[in-house]
Order: C-alpha cells, then sequence, then structure tokens
C-alpha cells in the first residue's frame, strides 16, 4: 500500500464508519449511504480498526453493526476494484489485497470475545451478506433481502461462501451461490442467516435492546462460550466434547460462575466481576 493510499484511507476512515457507546454496547454504523455502504479499502480498514480497540476496550460488553441509507452493504466495491485493472499486474495484488482485508475482518468479528450483532435494514449483497453471516446475531428489518449474486456478473461469491455456508443448510447455500437470487427476511430466518425478523424502522432498536441483555451477563462468561462455540464446530463430536468439558471445568473455577451458582442458590441478582 503506497503512503499517498493510505494517506486517504486515513483521512476517509472517520467518516465511513460511526461509532456510538452506549453502556456497554457498542454500536457500528456504516456510512456510505450513497455507495450502497460497499466495503471499500476504506471502510475495512476503519472496520479492522475500531474491531481492534473494541476487542482490547474492557468497558465494551456487546456489539451492534448497522448501516445507513437503503443499503446494509452491496458487498465490495466493484468501482474501487475495476480502477485498479490499470495496473501493471492487472490489479492481481490489489484484489489479493483487499480479499485478504476483508477475510480478515470477518474473522475479527468472529473472535472478538464480544458478540456482535447485525442490525439489517435494507439489502445485504455479496460480501454484504457475508457481513450479516459473520455476525453472531442478527437482527432483520422485514423490508430486508440477502443475496449471494456474484454469479450474475461472472464473479462467484468464494469468500461470502465460506461464512454463508457455516450458518445456513448446504443446499440453500448453494441455492443462493449459483442462482444468485435474493431471499426475504423471513427465508433468511427460516435458513438461519438471521434470528430475528422485526418491522421495518425498528431493527435497530431491537439490535441495540438484544445487545443490552447480553451486555447484563458476565463478560467473562461471554467470552469464553463464545470462543469454544466456534472451536468446537471444527471438531469431531468426541473431540469437541473432551474440549467443551475442560472449558465447563475451567470455567467452573471461575469466579463469576462461582457468583452466578451461588446468587441462583441464594434467589438473588449475580453481582459480576468478569473474572
Amino acid at each position: 500500500m503506497s503512503a499517498q493510499s493510505s494517506a486517504r484511507i486515513d483521512a476517509d476512515v472517520s467518516c465511513v464508519l460511526l461509532r456510538e457507546d452506549q453502556d456497554g454496547v457498542c454500536l457500528l454504523t456504516l456510512n456510505r449511504a450513497h455507495a450502497r455502504n460497499a466495503l471499500s479499502e476504506a471502510m475495512l480498514a476503519a472496520l479492522g480498526r475500531e474491531l481492534t480497540n473494541i476487542a482490547a476496550d474492557r468497558t465494551q460488553r456487546a456489539v451492534v453493526i448497522a448501516a445507513n441509507g437503503p443499503a446494509f452493504s452491496a458487498g465490495h466495491d466493484l468501482k474501487e476494484l475495476t480502477a485498479r485493472r490499470r495496473d501493471a499486474d492487472q490489479g492481481r495484488a490489489y484484489f489479493a489485497l483487499m480479499m485478504q482485508a476483508c477475510s480478515t475482518v470477518m474473522e475479527q468479528i468472529v473472535r472478538l470475545p464480544q458478540p456482535v450483532i447485525a442490525a439489517v435494514q435494507g439489502v445485504a449483497t455479496a460480501a454484504g451478506c457475508q457481513l450479516v453471516a459473520s455476525c453472531d446475531l442478527a437482527v432483520a428489518a422485514s423490508a430486508a433481502s440477502f443475496a449471494t449474486p456474484g454469479v450474475d456478473i461472472g464473479l462467484f461469491c468464494s469468500t461470502p461462501m465460506v461464512a454463508l455456508s457455516r450458518n445456513v443448510a448446504r443446499k440453500h447455500a448453494m441455492a443462493m451461490l449459483l442462482t444468485g437470487d435474493a431471499i426475504t427476511a423471513e427465508e433468511a430466518m427460516r435458513f438461519g442467516l438471521v434470528n430475528a425478523v422485526v418491522p421495518t424502522g425498528t431493527e435497530r432498536s431491537e439490535a441495540l435492546k438484544l445487545a443490552r441483555r447480553i451486555a447484563a451477563k458476565s463478560a467473562h462468561t461471554v467470552k469464553i462460550g463464545k470462543a469454544a462455540f466456534y472451536r468446537q464446530l471444527e471438531m469431531s463430536l468426541t473431540d469437541a466434547y473432551r474440549y467443551a468439558a475442560e472449558v465447563m471445568v475451567e470455567n467452573l473455577l471461575a469466579r463469576d460462575a462461582e457468583e452466578g451458582i451461588c446468587a441462583f442458590i441464594d434467589k438473588r441478582a449475580p453481582r459480576w466481576e468478569d473474572h
């Protein structure tokens, strides 16, 4: 990345992504409405930077990713990518850089200690659909729709496929990837891509409400559980049970588990210390 490119990205970061902290819940808002919140180089840099900051911030207990404008995200910025075809290598190095940057952000979401909830108000396509699938939970407006339409323009949604195929049944994922057809919010819930469908205009408040419910739990316990959930998915049944049993033992020895169990027995509210 050139110094000029880096400077441009730094200048854009403050406006393409907005952050608001609300009593332990961090709201990140995609703010490129004019470009349908495409995941440009600047947007990916901003998301990566904020996720790194949030991961180290113990005051933040949950994250909501929302978007301004009619679209949640149209995926990669195709105009930005196409402009690099004039490079000496026809854009190969830049394309590789952008695919890796996007993949890194999606992995950051999965590995973030705090749960991440997508609040989807409109269309989420290609890498925008990937972003929704990468979040731990998702609340969709009834007007929202989801698609991986790369096949329609000769560009199979291979990286969105990774997150999509880990969220929905194989044949549903293949149908979306092979046809490019959009699915409704109700279909997305039935397929397992989103958790809830709510009246349009309430998706952000509902996602924040869900985030606050999670934020009221022990952050230490939530962190342990989220990490264990994703790790055991890649294991055999026997290995998953062995690993989960080890996690349970360590969790039982944590202060918050002792406090939570005692509070349950004593019929009182627990006092979390997040360790």
